[in-house]
Formats: C-alpha cells, sequence, structure tokens
C-alpha cells in the first residue's frame, strides 16, 4: 500500500506539472484529491486496514494529498502570470493614438471640471500658501462630534437649526464639516492651521438659495494670541484670491455655540449684501473638549458655503443649477478637459 502511494504521488504531481489550464488543472484535481479521487479513496479506507498498517499508511495518504495540493495551488499561481503576461501582447492599447472619433476627421468635445471642483481645488491651493493642512472627515457623524464637543448639548435650541438628517443607529449624516475641527485638536497639539473642504447635509427646503446636499469649507486657527484681526486677514485673502478684487465685506454680530463672539460676514452681491459665512473666536469649551488648554490657546474658526462662493465668482442666481446636472450649463464653465 505504501508503495502505491508513492507511485501514486508521482504520477498526480507529473499530470499537475503537464496541465496546460486551469481546466486541465481542475480534473487533475478531481482525479486525485477531490471527493472522489484516488488518494482521497485510500484515506477513505485506512479504516478498514489492519491495526498495525492504520497509522502508517494514513500519515502516507495525508503527507500525498499535501504535496499535490502544494503542486496545485503552485500551478495555478504560474499559469494565472502566464495569462496576465500574455495580454501585453493580445490586449495592449497605444495611448498616444487620438480617441477614434478624432482619426475619422470627427471633433469630439470630452467632459469639464465641474464649476464647484475647480473652486475647491483653487481653495486648496490659496489655504495651502497660507500654511495651513487640508483636513478630510467622515460624512456620517456621531452626536458628539457634530454637535456635542460644538457646545451643543442634547436640549440645545442650536440643533434645531441644523434640520439634521438622523440614521437609525443614532448617528446623522453631518450637518457642518465643524466635526473636522474637533477630530484636529483631538489628534494634534497647537499650533493648528487647517481647513476641511467636503459636502455637508441639512434637510433643508429648496430654493435658489439653499440645497439639502452643499459643499462647505471650516477653517480654523488655534495657537497663542491669536485674535479676531488674524481671522479677517485670513478671509479678506481668501476672498481675494478667489475673487479676484477686494470684495467689499462686513462684519455682524451673530450666535454660534462653537464661537465667542461670533459673526457673520456679508459680501456685495449684484448690489445687495448677501450672507457668505459665519464665524467667531473658537469657544474656550469647544477648546477643553479638544484637549486644548483655553486659558493658554486662542483660536478663530468660520464656516463658508463653497456653492454660494461660487455663485458670486460666475454671477449665477440659482445655486441648484451647479446639482442639475445639465451640461449645457456645465460646459459655459470650461476649465476643460477637451479631446
Amino acid at each position: 500500500m505504501l508503495d502505491e502511494l508513492q507511485a501514486m504521488e508521482r504520477e498526480a504531481l507529473a499530470a499537475v506539472r503537464a496541465a496546460a489550464d486551469g481546466d486541465v488543472l481542475g480534473a487533475v484535481e478531481a482525479t486525485w484529491i477531490g471527493r472522489k479521487g484516488r488518494i482521497t479513496g485510500i484515506l477513505r479506507s485506512v479504516g478498514t486496514l489492519p491495526a498495525e498498517q492504520r497509522g502508517p499508511v494514513g500519515q502516507a495518504a495525508n503527507l500525498a494529498r499535501r504535496a499535490v495540493d502544494e503542486a496545485l495551488s503552485a500551478r495555478r499561481t504560474e499559469l494565472l502570470a502566464g495569462a496576465e503576461a500574455r495580454l501585453a501582447d493580445t490586449e495592449w492599447v497605444d495611448a498616444t493614438l487620438p480617441p477614434p472619433a478624432a482619426r475619422a476627421g470627427v471633433r469630439r468635445t470630452g467632459g469639464t471640471i465641474h464649476p464647484i471642483t475647480a473652486l475647491t481645488r483653487e481653495i486648496e491651493d490659496v489655504f495651502l500658501s497660507m500654511g495651513f493642512d487640508t483636513l478630510d472627515g467622515p460624512w456620517v457623524e456621531d452626536d458628539f462630534h457634530n454637535f456635542g464637543a460644538l457646545n451643543m448639548p442634547a436640549d440645545h435650541p442650536a440643533r434645531d437649526m441644523q434640520d439634521t438628517y438622523w440614521l437609525s443607529d443614532g448617528n446623522l449624516l453631518r450637518t457642518h464639516t465643524s466635526p473636522v475641527q474637533v477630530r484636529a485638536m483631538e489628534s494634534g497639539a497647537p499650533p493648528i492651521r487647517a481647513v476641511c473642504l467636503g459636502r455637508v447635509f441639512r434637510h433643508e427646503e429648496l430654493d435658489a438659495t439653499h440645497e439639502n446636499t452643499f459643499h462647505q469649507i471650516e477653517g480654523f486657527y488655534v495657537d497663542r494670541g491669536v485674535s479676531v484681526g488674524h481671522m479677517l486677514y485670513v478671509l479678506r485673502t481668501l476672498l481675494r484670491e478667489v475673487l479676484d478684487d477686494d470684495v467689499e465685506v462686513r462684519l455682524r454680530p451673530s450666535y454660534f455655540p462653537f464661537v465667542e463672539p461670533g459673526f457673520e460676514m456679508d459680501v456685495t452681491f449684484r448690489g445687495k449684501w448677501m450672507e457668505l459665512l459665519g464665524c467667531g473666536m473658537v469657544h474656550p469649551y469647544v477648546l477643553e473638549q479638544g484637549g486644548i488648554d483655553p486659558t493658554v490657546f486662542s483660536g478663530f474658526a468660520f464656516g463658508l458655503g463653497i456653492d454660494r462662493l461660487v455663485m458670486l465668482k460666475h454671477g449665477v442666481e440659482d445655486l441648484r443649477h451647479f446639482m442639475d446636472g445639465d451640461l449645457r450649463f456645465l460646459r459655459q464653465f470650461g476649465g476643460g478637459l477637451e479631446g
């Protein structure tokens, strides 16, 4: 029986080496170590052997089965590598050729960068040039980071202003990018200069200046001696660089639970004042929740709707156009990927 097992192993290994493709290899596996395979059959019959033969035969059969299984795995890897290598000869693409329509003399127009994406990239460049980091955070937030750590306990009326999308597990779609500020303070010590640009979600009634899915910038700077003057400098620099002009702005006292004092900044748009962003000095409670001593450090923070900034930049009166997906509207902004 032991000699028979050695012969089976040699024959099976030779069949594995000779297999030219996956189908043949599958047949080899079934023949030798499948449910009805020859080596499997010997393993199943060990119990019928005399007691003194069971141990040696069982051990030899298991070793043979393992050797064939390892050979099958190695051969599969070889066959897969060979198939992938042959793709370079059979399915290659010359990326230097123009597209088929262009070769036929037909001009095709490629896509363009969405104006919100284009402005987001421009804003990132402005803040990077001022020494800010760019951060990101989850869209699905927990109550603590979206509300609690920002000085909005469970019974705080400011929660009602957020028009929140609550999820069945008690989490929510973030209503602002401010949670990133808390996470940044939790994970690093001052000085912290950072911006987060991303989507936020509120259960808003749609109109020309409100969407339920929109894009926001959260900017914050925490260090020793940070003042309102630093905040104004940063915001004026942003608006000047993005709008290519020293736009007229004004600050109005306002209430936000996570800043004190708090302000709203307005800008002129088509001869009228339009609310653009909320800002202020980071509330001491928020600093404490982020693990920062408010007696030593201070900071400012602001939140700005990118969609409204795009409206200002391009003179668009209804921000819903940006989310409608109308290519006739979007192609006006160029920025292009012309084909």
